[in-house]
């Protein structure tokens, strides 16, 4: 049975105007919450916990999607959320998505410091320098938390985190692993250096070659891979930061590969060479 709760049918209550408005980047900033949509993330949201807060805050369902989802409303409420009913009106306005899946979910902000990442000596990081589309920024995120990488840093000149399209490109993968947020370029490679982790720009025209690294067996240590913008790479003075400039090999035809698929490549890569003494588990393992 879906919960009893009043039930929201139009898109100018205050409730509702407070969630929309979390859409856009200087809102999510002052309030610190953001939007998660669907299923997975909300699911992801109701139980995730920061320093023994609860994340998710407030959850809008429609009635379908409570009956639906009985379990993760159940979840939230676990979770001490605020479960609203709400007409599919109410859904549409709130939600950023062409066709919602019922459920949005009010969040608070969970960055971590990145001095917090730097303690907890990393051994695979991804830093995004200079990701400017969310999409792609969410799905290295997504990767990054796959190969089993420790944390994720955005930089400065990254996009928002908390961009709807960033968060529902992760799926559920920013729940899942530490992200520092704002962290200048020179700042992050300098603080990973003194933490003992190898620099590795992963660029197109980079000197070296994956495979080759691979080879010599050089990247079993503890490893940061810098990515890019998804137009121009990594500028030179970024490049010039890192231990080494890493290029994918492209044996076809293909001009070039995606930033995501690229970051995948590289960060496996790594995850292999770093786990090849105690085997690394597959995906297809129970």
């Amino acid at each position: 049975m879906p919960p009893v709760a009043p039930e929201l049918i139009s898109p100018r209550s205050a409730r509702v105007a407070a969630a929309r408005r979390l859409a856009k980047r200087n809102f999510r900033g002052k309030d610190r919450l953001f939007l998660a949509e669907g299923p997975q993330a909300v699911r992801e949201a109701a139980g995730h916990r920061v320093g023994g807060q609860d994340t998710l805050v407030e959850l809008f369902a429609t009635v379908e999607a409570a009956e639906r989802y009985a379990d993760i409303i159940g979840e939230a409420r676990a979770a001490h959320a605020r479960v609203h009913l709400a007409s599919e009106e109410v859904i549409a306005d709130i939600s950023t998505t062409v066709t919602p899946q019922g459920l949005v979910g009010v969040c608070r902000f969970l960055d971590t410091p990145f001095e917090d990442v730097l303690a907890a000596r990393p051994r695979l990081v991804a830093v995004l320098a200079h990701v400017r589309d969310p999409g792609n920024a969410g799905t290295v995120l997504r990767c990054a938390d796959a190969a089993g990488a420790e944390a994720v840093v955005l930089t400065d000149a990254s996009v928002d985190l908390y961009n709807p399209k960033a968060v529902r490109a992760s799926v559920g993968s920013l729940f899942h692993l530490p992200v520092a947020v704002g962290v200048p370029v020179e700042r992050a490679v300098a603080g990973l250096k003194d933490a003992g982790v190898r620099i590795l720009a992963a660029d197109g025209a980079g000197d070296r070659d994956l495979d080759e690294e691979l080879d010599r067996q050089t990247m079993g240590g503890p490893t940061a891979w810098v990515f890019g913008n998804e137009a121009w790479g990594l500028p030179q003075e970024t490049r010039a930061l890192a231990d080494a400039v890493v290029r994918v090999p492209i044996h076809g035809k293909a001009e070039s590969l995606n930033l995501a698929t690229a970051a995948a490549v590289c960060l496996y890569a790594s995850a292999r060479a770093q786990r090849a003494r105690t085997g690394c588990r597959s995906v297809t393992e129970s």
